[in-house]
């Protein structure tokens, strides 16, 4: 499922050329005209994979609502790029303060706003070394080996296992549709239903025991593996 961009500004014709030519490279939008509308929106579902935000909004500014995002446990993973009039340093310091990623003034060339958004994205995908090794919170996967640990102690995975782990993984944050993972991880086996998915993923989070909350699962859509660690450790 492609990345959903959240886009906030008060300006209805910014707000549609930006949402146009995001979607033209492939991603998804959702727009919010004001701050509480925005946090209500990230709260939601699906959550957003990255927030354009502007900083001059009707009701809270911009800078309140990045604080908001990064204060609470639940979306402070989430990517911001402050999308606004003020060019002052002050103002950019302040908010990279407060935890935005990237801050682009205006007027912007929406071609080096999309470059600063695939940027970003690219840089919050899982982290993988060199030996092919990654770590999320308590769980460690070593990928050339097919081996995890959670806490320093192996658990042994199916193949199958293991590649729905790694799936959900590598696309932390996105929901999954059952339909999406027999895709990826079954290849659309004939014989397998969206029921077996459900049963597969009961049992990976037996076996992940105390990391078994990094799975969530959204009823009626599918399974989405968290943005952070944090409140599971």
């Amino acid at each position: 499922m492609a990345p959903l961009i959240l886009i906030v500004d008060d300006e209805t014709d910014l707000v549609e050329t930006v949402a146009y030519n995001v979607e033209r490279e492939g991603f998804r939008t959702i727009k919010a005209g004001t701050g509480t509308q925005a946090l209500a929106l990230v709260k939601g579902e699906p959550r957003p994979d990255l927030v354009v935000l502007d900083l001059m909004l009707p009701d809270l500014s911009g800078t309140e609502v990045c604080r908001r995002l990064k204060e609470s446990p639940a979306t402070k993973g989430i990517p911001v790029l402050m999308l606004t009039a003020k060019a002052d340093p002050v103002d950019r310091v302040v908010g990279f303060e407060l935890g935005a990623d990237d801050y682009v003034t205006k007027p912007f060339s929406v071609r080096e706003l999309i470059l600063r958004i695939k940027a970003i994205l690219r840089r919050t995908e899982v982290p993988t070394g060199p030996s092919g090794r990654i770590e999320f919170g308590i769980l460690r996967i070593d990928l050339e080996g097919h081996r995890v640990w959670i806490a320093d102690e192996e658990v042994v995975l199916t193949a199958l296992e293991f590649r729905l782990l790694t799936t959900l993984l590598d696309r932390k944050g996105r929901v999954q549709t059952r339909e999406a993972l027999l895709t990826h991880v079954w290849q659309m086996n004939g014989e397998v239903t969206t029921r077996t998915v459900d049963t597969h993923v009961r049992r990976l989070r037996k076996k992940l025991g105390s990391a078994s909350d990094y799975i969530e699962t959204l009823r009626g859509v599918g399974y989405r593996f968290r943005t952070a660690p944090d409140a599971v450790e």
